[in-house]
């Protein structure tokens, strides 16, 4: 039981870093053509399909120990390094993505930015919500934004980094990310132990 209640404890984590309002509303942003770069959402969806998939494999063990089937375990405990390899890699990805996701969605804001400044009225139209998305978003603002006239910065923010508070919201999430892998991934351990104990506890009584 314990495992499926771990498998929709990581699910519901996972969803909620998915669909959690302000990174969300950042997300899914575009200019023109041109969208937020998604690469924040891969190791979410990683920790997503092996939630999922380890509830479902719950069952598989705990149908196993009470049948006290050699087969089931053994293929539980395959499913589970297959499922261990994959948070492996959730974990790498975080690790080596950690300043790059942060990076793109700078950059996106940055080209917001400058177009958001443009004398043209079309690229300004286009620019100008994804702009005060950020800002309100995120409580931030430049203040030369402020010379068009039609302010695009939140009540009462005179002058907050917009950089820094890109960093600090991603890198928060990533760090949560991180942490559930690293949870799912010593549960995991623990399962494969304990299935290959009960595998070899049942192929011993069964010789005698």
């Amino acid at each position: 039981m314990y495992r499926q209640l771990a498998g929709g404890v990581i699910l519901g984590v996972a969803l909620w870093l998915r669909h959690e309002p302000k990174t969300s509303n950042l997300l899914i942003q575009q200019i023109g053509d041109k969208q937020v770069p998604a690469t924040f959402y891969i190791g979410i969806y990683i920790i997503i399909a092996v939630g999922a998939v380890m509830m479902f494999v719950g069952f598989l063990g705990c149908y196993g120990a009470i049948q006290e089937s050699q087969c089931l375990l053994g293929t539980f405990f395959a499913c589970l390094v297959i499922l261990f390899a994959c948070e492996v890699a959730a974990g790498i990805w975080g690790f080596v993505n950690r300043e790059q996701v942060s990076k793109e969605i700078k950059q996106f804001y940055d080209e917001a930015y400058e177009q958001a400044r443009s004398t043209k009225k079309e690229e300004y139209e286009k620019a100008r919500p994804v702009i005060k998305v950020f800002h309100e978003s995120l409580q931030c603002c430049k203040l030369d934004i402020r010379n068009l006239g039609d302010s695009l910065c939140p009540t009462g923010i005179m002058s907050e980094d917009c950089h820094k508070k890109i960093d600090e919201l991603f890198q928060s999430k990533l760090h949560l990310v991180g942490i559930a892998a690293a949870v799912v991934a010593v549960i995991m351990i623990i399962e494969m132990i304990f299935s290959m104990v009960l595998c070899c506890g049942i192929r011993i009584y069964s010789v005698y």
